[in-house]
This record gives structure tokens, C-alpha cells and sequence, in this order.
């Protein structure tokens, strides 16, 4: 009797539970879905409903068409330094300085003389005839360059000039109708948006590495410490991305989903000497405009505006009430230059160039880096709580309007071959730098003084000297005497002579 009872039970609950469900599948239950077969084994007592994907057109994942337009213009660079040729040419082993007497005790060759060093790189095509944009830093000191392109044809190159204040040069080879890159707007690019690395790291030709814009205008303090041209004057306003790249990757292209180029990609920020997220590049707008100058003049034409500046902080921006924590603060205005003629004070917030927003100090180097001796630029800048707008005309880095040569011509008056101090060289004889001189022939250094070779200029006109090319620039704008200070290594004093212009 118990059992039957169970058996009813049981009837009456299973029967109780089919209605349940029969009654929800009809009003809540999922429709039935057509063309669509469920075999036993993929049945489930419910669904989950799975909504399209929809993604923004804008957004291709697909960056086969900007690798395709890309590698062809972006080539592979081999250097080879020779330490003896380099030596009788009077240039410092670029080893020395990393190495030092470890370096040649380490393999075998006191002099160096037997061992050429090889290094390579990346640059990019930018003119059909054969004009290739790179690293400054790639062809440093070259006694041989090589370029492949991206179709194995090879080339040697000669440098047609180069800046280390931009950590950009122009080599040349000699060829025709090469593929060529377009040069995209570095203005537009945006954080966030997805970019393209081309380059040859490791040797690994035609590598292209894909991510995103990470930041824009960074300032690493990397040309300042790699022997910028003197002073503060490098310019460090970089585009920062997570695109891998790496050793070898350096002068070659980063690009926009176009195709088009955007930067010249320059450093890496890492503890290993490998990719580890962060990697560097110079803004196309900067690269074009550097690129013309050393193919036009064989020396960028720079314009200055004569101020020392910093980024407005919390600190400034509170003292002068300022709506929002940006701009340029001037901290300084040199003489005679161009701001000041303009009318630009101390205290005065920079916050546009040509109508373009600067917010930090590299922005502020960048634009105006732009630009040359003689332009003029309207700058808007804020004085006493109200904006103001004013036109500057820019001069170069001795002061005045005109352009600049690349200062071979003047330099041969001295009748001297001279050549920079690498670091290492200055600290051994402590000096902040110099020139040295080396095979002096008929010229004013032997007409007027009893300069020897091996000397090295450290003061012109009383004025500390680190490079040619601030020799070039007293010796072209001053007439009459020219005061020449300097030491012979080894010897504990200095040696003082003069030179008529």
C-alpha cells in the first residue's frame, strides 16, 4: 500500500513540474530557432542570448595594406668603423668611450687598429633619387655605409649631413624611381590610436611590429647625455609607443594605419637593452623640416627665441592664478633676442605657437624647432592674468636672422683639421670639452700663433668651446681679433694666442 502511495506521489510531482515548465516555455521561453539542429549531446536546459560584435569601422585590425606601403620605402643600414682610418682622420673610437682600455686589452689589440667595428640600423626612403632619412646616431663616425632595400639591393651611401640635437641625418645613394614613404601630419596623431613599427631589429630585415600611440611630447633626457650639439638646445619631444621595438630598429619608420609616416623611431626605455614597452620617435613635422634643411643647406636652420623655459607645475600655476596647470613659463629672456625684441618677459605663460596649443616645454621646442632664421610666428602667452599676442621674428643661435652655412668653408681659413672631444677624452683631461686640432697646414692658426698639433681649444673669444661648429659660428660673426685659449694634453697650463679675421 506504501509503495502505491509513493508511486502517486511521484506521479502527481512530475506531472506538476512538466506543467511548470510547459506553461513558462510558452509565454517566457526562448523561440524556437530555424535551420538550427541540437544534437543530444549540445542540449542544455537554457541558453545565454550572445549580442553581434560590432566594431568601429575606423578601426582596422587588419594592417596589411599600411605594412605593405610601408616596408618597401624603409631600408636596412650597415656602418663600419675602421679605428685606425678613423684615428688618422683624427675621430674618437666610439668604443672607447663605452669600453675604454678593457675594451682592446679585452680582445688582443692595444691599438684597435685590426679590429672594425660594425653596427647597423634602419632609414627610410623619403625621395625617389635616393635621399634616405636615419638616425644621427646610426651613422656616427661611419667610415662605410651600406643600405639594403627592401628588395636586397644594395648600395653604399655617403652622409649628406647630419643633427644631434635632433638625432636626425640624410645619407645619399645613388639610385632612381626607389619606392618613397609619404609623409603623414605627427599634429594629428592621437593617444590611443594604432601605429605601425618598420625597422630591421637584430638584423631581422623588413620587421613590422603593431600597437598604439602611448603618449606624445615625452622628454626622456636622451640627446642631452648622447652629445648634443652644445648646451641646452636639443630637442626632446617625442611620440611615445608600445609598437616592439628594438637594437636596429633605430631610423627607421613608424607609421599610422595609412601607411603614411608619423616618426622616426629613435630609442627604447629599458633596463635590458631589449624592447620592455616603451619606445620613442621623432614627429614626422620635425623630421621634414630637418630633412630639408640638411638637403638644402647641409646644416638645419634653426630658429630661436632666446628664452629659458619650463613646464608650468602646480607651484607656478597657483602663484599666477592660472586657470589650468599647462603652458610654458619663461624663466628668462637672453638679450638681444628675439623674444625680447619682440616684447616677451619673464613670468610670461607661452600657450600657443601659431594658433597650436603647447602645454609642456618639449611641445614648445618642437614647434618652434620647426622653423627658421627670419621667420616670424605669432605667440600667444599669458601676462598678468590676460592673454596676449605677439609676433616674434626668430634668429639663430649667434643672434641674428640670417641662415647659416654648414661652416666648412670659414673652418678651412684656419687651415687645421678639428675635430670634438668624445666624453671620455674630456674627462681625462678634465674639461667639460674641446677641439682638437690635428694637420695644420697654410692657414691663419699657422700664420698668426704657434699652434702644434694636438692642441685643444677650449675657449674662443672667451667663449667655451665643444664643437666645430661653434668655432664656425665666432670666426663668421665677429670681425678683427679672435682669441683662441687652449691646452696640450699633458701639460699642466694653458696656452693663450690670437687670430685677425
Amino acid at each position: 500500500m506504501k509503495g502505491k502511495n509513493l508511486a502517486i506521489i511521484f506521479s502527481v510531482a512530475f506531472l506538476s513540474i512538466y506543467g511548470a515548465m510547459a506553461t513558462y516555455n510558452r509565454y517566457h521561453g526562448l523561440k524556437e530557432q530555424p535551420n538550427k539542429t541540437l544534437t543530444p549531446s549540445k542540449l542544455s536546459t537554457y541558453q545565454i542570448p550572445v549580442q553581434p560584435i560590432s566594431y568601429n569601422n575606423t578601426v582596422p585590425f587588419d594592417f596589411t595594406e599600411a605594412a605593405a606601403k610601408s616596408t618597401d620605402a624603409v631600408v636596412h643600414i650597415k656602418t663600419k668603423i675602421n679605428p685606425a682610418q678613423s684615428a688618422a682622420k683624427g675621430k674618437p673610437n666610439p668604443y672607447q668611450d663605452m669600453f675604454g682600455d678593457k675594451f682592446y686589452r679585452f680582445f688582443g689589440d692595444p691599438d684597435g687598429a685590426n679590429i672594425p667595428q660594425e653596427a647597423s640600423g634602419s632609414g627610410v626612403i623619403v625621395d625617389a633619387s635616393g635621399y634616405i632619412v636615419t638616425n644621427s646616431h646610426v651613422v656616427e663616425d661611419a667610415d662605410e655605409i651600406e643600405v639594403t632595400l627592401h628588395n636586397n639591393s644594395v648600395y653604399k651611401a655617403t652622409v649628406i649631413g647630419k643633427d644631434k640635437d635632433f638625432d636626425l641625418a640624410v645619407i645619399k645613394i645613388e639610385a632612381s624611381n626607389i619606392p618613397t614613404i609619404t609623409f603623414g601630419n605627427s599634429d594629428s596623431v592621437k593617444i590611443g590610436q594604432w601605429c605601425l613599427a618598420v625597422g630591421n631589429p637584430f638584423n631581422l630585415t623588413s620587421t613590422v611590429t603593431a600597437g598604439i600611440i602611448s603618449a606624445k611630447g615625452r622628454n626622456i633626457n636622451l640627446l642631452q647625455g648622447n652629445g648634443g650639439n652644445g648646451g641646452n638646445t636639443a630637442i626632446e619631444s617625442f611620440i611615445q609607443t608600445d609598437a616592439a621595438v628594438n637594437p636596429g630598429n633605430s631610423g627607421g619608420a613608424l607609421v599610422n594605419t595609412n601607411g603614411d609616416l608619423i616618426g622616426i623611431n629613435t630609442a627604447i626605455a629599458s633596463t635590458t637593452g631589449a624592447y620592455a614597452g616603451y619606445a620613442f620617435a621623432v614627429p614626422s613635422n620635425l623630421v621634414f623640416k630637418v630633412y630639408n634643411d640638411l638637403k638644402n643647406y647641409g646644416v638645419v636652420q634653426r630658429g630661436y627665441l632666446g628664452v629659458n623655459i619650463r613646464s608650468v607645475d602646480d607651484a607656478i600655476s597657483k602663484e599666477l592664478s592660472l586657470k589650468n596647470i599647462e603652458g610654458v613659463y619663461v624663466d628668462n629672456v637672453i638679450k638681444e633676442s628675439a623674444a625680447e625684441e619682440a616684447g616677451i618677459k619673464t613670468k610670461d605663460v607661452i600657450t600657443k605657437i601659431n594658433s597650436i596649443g603647447i602645454k609642456t616645454a618639449p611641445e614648445l621646442q618642437e614647434q618652434v624647432g620647426r622653423y627658421r632664421p627670419g621667420d616670424k610666428i605669432s605667440v600667444e602667452f599669458i601676462r598678468d592674468g590676460k592673454s596676449q599676442t605677439l609676433n616674434v621674428i626668430l634668429k639663430n643661435k649667434f643672434n641674428n636672422t640670417s641662415l647659416v652655412d654648414d661652416g666648412k668653408e670659414i673652418i678651412k681659413l684656419l687651415g687645421a683639421d678639428l675635430t670634438e672631444l668624445s666624453k671620455a677624452e674630456a674627462t681625462r683631461y678634465g674639461l667639460q670639452g674641446g677641439v682638437k686640432v690635428s694637420n695644420i697646414k697654410e692657414g691663419k692658426l699657422k700664420e698668426y700663433t704657434e699652434i702644434d698639433n694636438g692642441f685643444i681649444i677650449t675657449f674662443m673669444n672667451e667663449k667655451p668651446i665643444s664643437s666645430v661648429d661653434e668655432i664656425a659660428g665666432i670666426m663668421a660673426s665677429k670681425k678683427g681679433n679672435i682669441t683662441i685659449e687652449g691646452i696640450y694634453a699633458g701639460k699642466p697650463y694653458s696656452f693663450l694666442y690670437a687670430i685677425k679675421m
